[in-house]
């Protein structure tokens, strides 16, 4: 990894948020919300939902059609190599896994190539604590 957490949530701007969820108590609901309040633009990736915190939602990366700066999971673990795969697939630059979530061929496939990699972190709880927001 070439740029640290901080700096990755000092330099991003979108944010493709796969696992995002249309129900407000979860995790995967109120930590995009968060980025969303700091400045970022969220791009939700969700299998069945058609909008989700007021954006279009996605069922997959590559039917964005649109670059993303970081690819934020809240996938379980077994999941991830896919997401990483289907990252690469469409030229993400970093793939973030959100807290209690890490997998070792995720991590080898993202770093292979080339991306940014952080897991078992929470982007939420990181900008809230450093007062990060998107850049302009």
């Amino acid at each position: 990894m070439s740029r640290t957490p901080r700096e990755l949530l000092e330099t991003v701007r979108t944010i493709a948020v796969v696992g995002c969820s249309t129900q407000p108590h979860k995790a995967a609901h109120r930590i995009p919300a968060i980025l969303q309040a700091a400045g970022y633009r969220v791009i939700p990736v969700h299998r069945t939902a058609s909008q989700i915190l007021r954006e279009p939602a996605y069922p997959t990366l590559a039917d964005i059609g649109q670059p993303v700066d970081l690819v934020n999971v809240f996938r379980p673990s077994a999941e991830c190599a896919g997401v990483a795969r289907q990252a690469v697939d469409v030229g993400a630059p970093a793939l973030w896994l959100q807290l209690g979530i890490s997998s070792p061929e995720a991590r080898r496939i993202a770093e292979g190539a080339g991306m940014d990699y952080v897991e078992n972190d929470c982007t939420g709880a990181r900008v809230q604590a450093w007062g990060v927001r998107a850049p302009r």
